[in-house]
């Protein structure tokens, strides 16, 4: 057997070329590494940052607003209106194979001027607005009243609507309920007791019944319009819209308020421009399980182009999601619903 060939011995020149070499590689490694990591924090970043479409499967429908979810996130629930407003009814959506299907009128709806559905926790209740008369006899229709519906288990039909009372509804128009891991209720109402227009209102369950309807404290309510609140089921925070408030960018705008340590409402904050825009943003409901918060919108996209050349351009301008019809929109609530 022959003896192995024997090694040549690097040159000074050599050693520092392949050292220069290795620390070459390696600089270009973790700087690749680094590029790559900070364009995905910047790519989520910017996602996390932009509300964007939630229900393509709407986007035909003139006017959609008050999305609802089951617990498990499969069923949905949201108004679906005429362009004028008009005409409003519920409707329900299944998804099948994580993709929503097309709406469907629930069996209680599609005569009166429905709308805002709110399930409660356990999925088996649904309340809801409606101008519905109190009876199935009377032809008029009248305000509207917190109403609900109920039903034995998630996959079976609901009931008959039954309004929620006197202690609830008045002679004036309740709104969007919101019903709490406690029972509690909270609407909007237009009632005496209000501290200028709209406010929210707030019906403890106690007892086996709810106590008188109590106007949130000025940290919610202002002298102006408050309306559509979202009350996580635990009462922890709310998220409401307010009208044209000082610090506000427009119109409606969305704003979070926290319980503190003394069972108070802290003092309302607005969501911010990552959220709201120069158009009404309202109705928000906060998916507790993927923490993204849903909202209607008639935000209006600007336009990319000066001038329309053809019919097909136009369409596709004016049909487009962000047309400044009402729309749903969805948001990670990651990183601000803290207080």
């Amino acid at each position: 057997m022959s003896d192995p060939p024997k090694k040549a011995n690097p040159t000074p020149f050599n050693r520092l070329y392949l050292v220069g070499n290795a620390f070459i590689q390696g600089y270009m490694h973790k700087l690749i590494l680094t590029v790559v990591f900070f364009f995905g924090v910047f790519n989520f970043l910017f996602s996390q940052q932009h509300p964007t479409p939630a229900f393509e499967v709407l986007a035909g429908w003139p006017s959609v607003r008050d999305v609802n979810f089951s617990a498990n996130g499969d069923e949905a629930y949201v108004s679906l209106q005429s362009l004028a407003g008009d005409v409003s009814v519920i409707a329900c959506l299944k998804a099948k194979k994580g993709k929503w299907q097309k709406p469907v009128i629930v069996s209680f709806s599609g005569k009166y001027h429905d709308l805002e559905p709110f399930l409660s926790p356990d999925g088996l209740r649904l309340y809801f607005a409606s101008n519905r008369p109190l009876a199935d006899s009377a032809a008029k229709t009248k305000d509207y009243d917190i109403w609900y519906v109920s039903r034995k288990s998630p996959d079976a039909e609901w009931g008959i609507p039954v309004n929620a009372g006197p202690v609830i509804n008045s002679a004036a128009d309740e709104f969007y309920p919101a019903i709490t891991l406690s029972n509690n209720l909270y609407f909007t109402s237009t009632r005496t007791g209000t501290k200028g227009e709209d406010d929210i209102f707030f019906c403890e369950w106690k007892n086996g019944g709810y106590t008188q309807p109590v106007s949130l404290s000025d940290s919610v309510n202002s002298a102006g319009y408050e309306f559509n609140a979202y009350v996580a089921p635990d009462e922890s925070y709310l998220i409401f819209s307010g009208y044209n408030r000082a610090d506000g960018r427009g119109s409606g705008d969305l704003y979070i308020s926290h319980r503190d340590q003394n069972n108070q409402w802290t003092k309302a904050r607005n969501l911010g421009e990552n959220v709201n825009s120069k158009y009404m943003d309202y109705c928000p409901f906060l998916d507790q399980k993927n923490q993204v918060l849903y909202f209607t919108s008639r935000r209006a996209e600007a336009s990319v182009t000066d001038r329309f050349d053809t019919i097909d351009q136009l369409e596709k301008e004016v049909n487009k999601y962000e047309n400044g019809m009402s729309r749903i929109y969805k948001i990670s609530a990651s990183g601000w619903l803290k207080d």
